[in-house]
């Protein structure tokens, strides 16, 4: 596989697979395989973009590469051709990240999606090399970076929310007194008047320290005759 373009000759080359049609079925079936290895951990992890979105981003993605690279002088080029690819992929990942309360959840799913893509492009431009390696790393960082991030110590954000009645002194003061007694110390508090219950809510979001059982605050603010209802809600984590 020769051709022009902005990647060049050195890395459209034959690659370890060989040239022709045979090289090419082989490098996409390489670059299908490398998505399928990285689509595992996402969907043994239970994410939406799982096993078939990896090997499709990166099947495609090779076989659109490795036409690039057989149209010749005068055909499509491959520099052009990764390029539309890799931006093309943002708008697939775009649509796996979202936001639930505090957390931003998907980003490593939308990352690994833009991997399997980038493997997928250099399988196809016939740097098999290259790709073998960067797949291996990928599935370094999804499994064993993961497990040391779990045994780091960090620090999570919690979002507490109470309404409390009307009724009585501002409950400002009682908020406060609770959150300390779990260990909680807000720096700015948020207030809102809830008319149609007749209630004052009152909320933070605070820096949970290690340790801190949300159960027992959530029996601490049942146990209170002025709360109407609250809502303790933690950041959660990526998978």
């Amino acid at each position: 596989m020769n051709g022009p373009g902005l990647l060049g000759d050195g890395l459209l080359g034959d690659g370890l697979l060989g040239g022709g049609l045979a090289g090419d079925l082989l490098s996409v079936g390489a670059a299908a395989l490398a998505g399928a290895l990285l689509g595992l951990d996402r969907e043994l992890r239970g994410h939406p973009a799982g096993l078939r979105t990896h090997t499709l981003v990166a099947l495609v993605s090779a076989l659109l590469m490795a036409a690039a690279a057989r149209s010749g002088a005068g055909g499509m080029d491959p520099g052009r051709v990764a390029q539309g690819l890799l931006t093309g992929i943002g708008f697939l990942c775009g649509g796996v990240i979202f936001r639930q309360g505090l957390s931003v959840l998907g980003v490593t799913t939308a990352t690994s999606l833009w991997a399997a893509s980038a493997m997928g492009v250099l399988f196809g431009a016939g740097a098999t090399e290259l790709a073998a390696g960067g797949t291996a790393a990928a599935l370094a960082v999804l499994t064993l970076l993961r497990l040391v991030g779990e045994r780091l110590p960090a620090s999570h954000i919690l979002d507490v929310a109470v309404a409390y009645r009307r009724e009585g002194p501002f409950p400002e003061a009682q908020f406060r007194a609770v959150l300390g007694e779990a260990g909680l110390e807000a720096k700015t508090l948020r207030h809102r008047l809830i008319p149609e219950e007749a209630a004052i809510e009152l909320g933070a979001t605070l820096r949970e320290p290690r340790g801190l059982s949300t159960g027992r605050l959530a029996q601490r603010l049942s146990e209170d005759p002025r709360v109407l209802r609250f809502q303790i809600e933690p950041a959660a984590r990526e998978p």
